[in-house]
């Protein structure tokens, strides 16, 4: 038989069960709670408790023990309790992560939740949980193409040495073009965001022309030179470059980081730069534009005004982009590269060591 429990409560726990019992705002869970240690301190026998609160015995001892275990704090919160459903076994959560790193039955290209947990026979928020867990995302898929240039390590040391430590006395450009920009008319008025419905764009459009925009991102202070053409061959790029011949400080040497773009090395544009001497170009490595800082302008360009983008005509295109070139402009931030050449190395090491063990 269990002994009596004795209670001794302190005038400060006292006077705080009191208070929570004569607050009608209280849950009342921490009311018959507090009331059950509150009676046990005043020498009540577990009959007498269980008449005035209505609780089983068992109630009555757990919270007497509770109190005695973790004070006026221990009443506040439950414990927690195992589930009722039983966790997985190592061995089928090993199996559900071997599944999905293989290609899936039938014709199907990637695994679904609802696919795998009939596959396996558990339920999807399961399989959901274990992917989770394991980092795993069949439904995504990332733009991917390693370079195979045999000089991308030089290359790589090249670019990174001009966005890490510029040459004194010298501007670092990052060029290229952003080509076939179209001037996308929709055929209907979009309904605009309100509460529970987001804003909306039809699906069908009307095409006023396309124009191509040459920029060249100052790495030092982040802004940018921009201008817009109708096509983008070798003769508008050079027109592009007399421009920031003219743009930039006489006596200032100009290092340019550029693409592989055939317009890039077209034998007119060799010739233009042997007649300027003050000018340097150093290309990025074949299939890595990605070094090219020019990039993340153009992406955020595409999303912050091209991409809901509305365009009545050609001009009504250029005009927008020329604005948004001056609004970057008054508040423009310097490049920062924080990538280690060693660790992109090694990772394209990586790369191509998997493509081999695949193919």
């Amino acid at each position: 038989m269990r002994e009596a429990c004795c209670l001794w409560l302190s005038a400060t726990d006292r006077a705080r069960l009191a208070a929570l019992v004569a607050d009608r705002n209280s849950p009342q869970k921490h009311v018959w709670r507090a009331q059950i240690v509150l009676l046990s301190a005043d020498r009540l026998g577990t009959v007498a408790i269980m008449r005035r609160t209505g609780k089983a015995k068992a109630s009555v001892w757990r919270w007497q023990a509770r109190y005695l275990e973790a004070g006026v704090a221990g009443l506040w919160r439950d414990k927690t309790r195992p589930s009722r459903i039983p966790r997985l076994a190592g061995e089928l959560i090993d199996r559900v992560v071997d599944r999905t790193l293989e290609p899936p039955p039938g014709e199907a290209t990637h695994w679904t939740v609802r696919d795998m947990a009939a596959e396996i026979g558990i339920s999807p928020a399961s399989v959901q949980r274990i992917w989770v867990a394991h980092g795993l995302q069949p439904h995504r898929v990332r733009r991917l193409k390693l370079s195979t240039d045999p000089a991308f390590a030089a290359k790589l040391h090249d670019v990174v040495g001009l966005y890490v430590d510029p040459p004194a006395h010298a501007v670092v450009l990052s060029i290229d073009e952003k080509s076939q920009i179209q001037a996308l008319d929709r055929t209907q008025p979009g309904l605009p965001m309100k509460k529970g419905r987001a804003g909306t764009m039809t699906h069908d459009y009307k095409r006023n022309g396309t124009t191509t925009l040459f920029a060249a991102l100052n790495i030092l202070d982040g802004s940018v030179i921009g201008q817009c053409m109708q096509r983008h061959r070798h003769q508008e790029f050079i027109r592009f470059l007399n421009r920031i011949e003219r743009d930039v400080t006489a006596g200032k040497l100009i290092h340019v980081i550029l693409d592989n773009y055939a317009t890039h090395k077209h034998p007119k544009v060799r010739a233009w730069l042997a007649r300027h001497d003050r000018w340097t170009f150093h290309y990025t490595p074949t299939s890595a534009s990605w070094l090219n800082a020019v990039e993340g302008f153009f992406a955020k360009l595409t999303r912050r005004r091209l991409q809901r983008g509305v365009f009545h005509s050609l001009v009504d295109l250029q005009a927008a982009i020329n604005r948004y070139l001056a609004e970057h402009n008054q508040r423009p931030k310097p490049f920062v590269w924080t990538g280690e050449p060693e660790a992109i190395l090694a990772k394209v090491r990586r790369g191509h060591q998997t493509l081999e063990t695949i193919h």
